[in-house]
């Protein structure tokens, strides 16, 4: 089978290494004078792994989308509306798209799949492929475990069977709108473990993981998914490849944020925390973590006051 990944960074280029792995004919696409997608046409090589021959590389989109009818998306959930737009100009029968990347819309507060929707007329499946894992750990050998959502069982497991593996177990979701939100607000609890890092506050991750999941069961809930999504693989699954792990950009993004210091890969926290406070604000859902998040990274509110004061708030039942 033919896979094409749409997308040159870090992600991307695992799955374009994962794909191959799989035994699939791989094709990988960046956008033309992109530093990534340049570095890997000259040397097969980034900072995380070494692209086997066999997988083609190419900046046209129209020799990407032609390649295959199994395509997956690993770009800034930002730029996500252009790609499919640029995308639409295309004969798109028969296509299937996986979306890789976990965020949502910054200024509409929509999921992923919507946007894909809106900017995609024709007759496509799309999933989302959301859970724990580190380029850096599958590079090595260690396996992991992932969930496939959509709202059409048939594409999730077709998805689930053409990439699932030895090294990345795939499990069936069946709740879209649970995964996207899921996944996407776990990268704002990222956000806000790097800050309690950065002020030495480690202990209080355990409540943060507790009470951040019990916020994003609420809007779930809110939205029309299922609460019990946000305790599975899309989310509190994946609190501890974001929460700890030294590989995470939006844990480290958020260290360094209270410390001062510059950090420029990308951290898609920044961006989901906007969506979700509009979203908590639309649905009238408590979202305190979210709030304070945002307050902090985009108002100039004082880290270490927000931080605390969520953990010191008038006493309440836990459920």
């Amino acid at each position: 089978m033919n896979i094409t990944v749409l997308g040159c960074g870090r992600w991307a280029s695992f799955q374009a290494w994962y794909a191959h792995r799989c035994g699939h004919g791989v094709r990988m696409w960046g956008r033309e004078g992109f530093a990534d997608i340049e570095g890997l046409i000259q040397t097969r090589k980034n900072a995380y792994l070494t692209l086997p021959d066999a997988v083609g590389l190419t900046t046209s989109l129209s020799d990407a989308v032609a390649h295959a009818d199994d395509i997956l998306i690993s770009i800034s959930a930002q730029g996500l509306r252009e790609l499919a737009t640029q995308l639409q100009a295309f004969d798109l029968s028969g296509k299937r798209f996986l979306l890789c990347m976990k965020g949502m819309e910054q200024d509409t507060g929509k999921r992923l799949t919507a946007v894909m929707r809106e900017c995609i007329s024709q007759q496509v499946g799309i999933a989302v492929l959301a859970g724990p894992g580190h380029v850096q750990s599958y590079t090595a050998g260690i396996p992991g475990a992932q969930v496939v959502d959509s709202d059409d069982k048939a594409l999730t497991r077709h998805f689930a069977q053409a990439l699932g593996s030895d090294l990345i177990r795939l499990y069936i979701g069946s709740d879209l709108i649970g995964t996207e939100i899921g996944a996407a607000a776990k990268n704002v609890l990222g956000l806000a473990a790097g800050m309690l890092d950065g002020f030495h506050y480690e202990s209080l991750k355990g409540a943060l993981m507790a009470r951040g999941a019990r916020e994003v069961a609420r809007l779930i809930a809110a939205m029309g998914g299922s609460e019990m999504s946000a305790y599975g693989l899309c989310h509190l699954g994946d609190f501890e490849a974001t929460l700890f792990s030294h590989f995470s950009n939006n844990r480290a993004f958020g260290e360094g944020f209270v410390k001062g210091e510059r950090f420029d890969m990308l951290a898609e926290g920044v961006y989901t925390v906007r969506a979700l406070v509009t979203l908590s604000e639309q649905l009238d859902v408590d979202m305190p973590i979210s709030r304070a998040v945002d307050n902090i990274v985009h108002h100039g509110a004082d880290p270490e006051t927000e931080l605390t004061a969520m953990f010191l708030r008038s006493q309440k039942e836990e459920f």
